[in-house]
């Protein structure tokens, strides 16, 4: 399948199964805004929680955060944000479409990076089980050009925006004769910042109101309250601050499903070390966040690092964890050394010290930061598209399944009568009850077995439990995993037991070891 049909597809059955759909609908939508459905707020939540316990629960040293989405304007100043925070956009004089100008290239090299795998594809066909992908990648001719062509525009690119040069971008643009995707136009205007915050009023009256922003990330919140933190818990450096929370971009090129929202959310935790360790810190972070992803079996291959070649004013590293979504590698997380910059920054702005007495050295310092940062909703699209398949039967028919990780299922069990009658759905029932109380479990009678099971699995749900006439007499159910489709006789008793085994977060996160 085309990867845009893919993606369709994506969208689709994330509407169809109650995961996502368009805010607004009825009133015909409000443009990159959407809302979670009854199984998607689910899916949302758990990815949530196995991000939560494997950063703060499993760590001694590090804390939660739920700062204001409400901050005070000189924040955002100091922070940057008022002079910096914007997007390279580019207008298409023919079809009136205004585009992310990086974003433009990204897509061209996009284009060349299919290149490659197409002759990866070809010559994994031609030499089966003989084939060296790593050799084939750094010895065929045309697959090595292609990347230096990727690397050689990349590199430029992120050079032009470093140093603020955006005739060099729109000039790189011209030279890839990039055409405008609706029009195929390759009149452009020239490329124009364009601040991405969004602005509000704090006040009872127009006249005595205060210009305040909708924060557009979390991270500030942890800052500003570094300090305050670090004392209440007594807290030793190296220690993290991490939140989760709602963030706001005036996306004017918002695109891609959830991928890049108006309105998102994150995830992210800032590490507060002594200067100095900073690299040792920045490959710690990298191996472990990467190790997080891999627990969930997503597969490697879907997964890599892309190190920057334009660095924020304030970092001195800075590499991306990207996820081969539907539409190609995208960034998924963020790994930044941000240095002390943020800190010195609302010291100076705020006129407040901001900095650690060390006890051991009898010292006093402004801390560096090693950030980790990920969208919650990049995460949930990279979930759900990877988990969408089409599978052809022995039989010759085709399912449609989504093999969500079992730790993050919206629905961990569906519990079916095999007839709604003959006392079987009392005894179904009472297996919800006595399941419901560790596990977000399902009812179902409607239809037959069969298709409930394919429901079932179209929703991601791993486990089906079938009561029948049997099990009047001997207490025990037919239990169907939704991967294998194998079923299992097993008796009520021991439900518990094997959902946990294959639900449990511990089960999922010793991978990480």
């Amino acid at each position: 399948m085309a990867n845009d049909d893919q993606f369709k597809k994506v969208i689709s059955h994330a509407k169809e199964y109650g995961y996502v759909f368009q805010s607004s609908e009825i009133y015909d939508g409000l443009s990159a805004v959407y809302d979670y459905a009854q199984n998607g707020v689910e899916l949302k939540k758990n990815i949530r929680d196995y991000w939560w316990k494997a950063m703060v629960q499993m760590n001694e040293n590090i804390v939660g955060l739920d700062a204001a989405i409400f901050m005070h304007p000189t924040t955002w100043k100091a922070s940057g944000h008022v002079d910096a925070f914007s997007d390279p956009l580019i207008d298409n004089k023919d079809s009136k479409k205004r585009y992310r100008a990086d974003v433009l290239v990204e897509d061209y090299c996009l284009k060349i990076e299919a290149k490659i795998e197409k002759e990866v594809k070809k010559a994994e066909k031609r030499f089966g089980e003989a084939f060296n992908k790593e050799e084939f990648l750094s010895t065929n001719g045309r697959v090595v050009g292609y990347q230096e062509k990727i690397d050689s525009i990349l590199k430029r690119l992120g050079q032009s925006l470093e140093n603020e040069d955006l005739a060099d971008v729109k000039a790189l643009i011209e030279e890839l004769e990039i055409a405008c995707p609706v029009a195929g136009s390759r009149n452009w205007t020239d490329v124009k910042q364009f601040n991405l915050m969004f602005g509000t009023k704090l006040g009872a009256s127009a006249e005595s109101a205060m210009d305040l922003y909708l924060r557009p990330e979390t991270a500030q919140g942890i800052f500003v309250n570094f300090l305050n933190v670090q004392k209440t818990g007594r807290l030793k450096i190296p220690f993290g601050i991490a939140q989760t929370g709602k963030a706001f971009r005036n996306e004017i090129v918002a695109r891609q499903f959830i991928f890049r929202m108006r309105e998102f959310e994150q995830m992210e935790m800032q590490f507060f070390i002594k200067p100095g360790t900073q690299k040792k810190w920045f490959e710690h972070w990298k191996e472990t966040r990467m190790k997080w992803h891999l627990s969930l079996g997503m597969g490697a291959d879907n997964y890599r690092f892309h190190d920057h070649e334009k660095l924020a004013h304030y970092a001195d590293a800075a590499t991306d964890i990207e996820f081969k979504f539907p539409f190609g590698f995208k960034e998924l997380e963020g790994i930044h050394s941000r240095t002390d910059f943020d800190l010195k920054q609302h010291e100076e702005f705020s006129g407040k010290k901001l900095q650690y007495f060390d006890q051991e050295d009898k010292e006093s310092y402004t801390p560096y930061v090693l950030e980790t940062s990920i969208g919650l909703d990049r995460m949930f699209l990279a979930v759900f598209s990877n988990a969408l398949v089409e599978e052809e039967l022995e039989d010759g028919k085709t399912r449609t399944v989504l093999r969500l990780p079992a730790v993050l299922a919206p629905v961990k069990a569906a519990i079916f009568p095999l007839l709604a009658k003959d006392g079987l759905p009392e005894v179904a029932k009472q297996i919800v009850e006595d399941l419901k109380w560790d596990f977000n479990v399902a009812y179902e009678e409607k239809d037959t077995v069969g298709r409930r099971y394919r429901r079932q699995d179209a929703n991601g749900t791993p486990f089906c439990i079938t009561v029948d006439h049997d099990t009047l007499e001997d207490n025990s159910v037919t239990i169907r995993h939704r991967d294998t489709m194998e079923q299992k006789r097993v008796k009520i008793e021991d439900l518990k037991d094997i959902i946990k085994a294959e639900v449990d977060v511990k089960h999922w996160l010793q991978r990480m070891k």
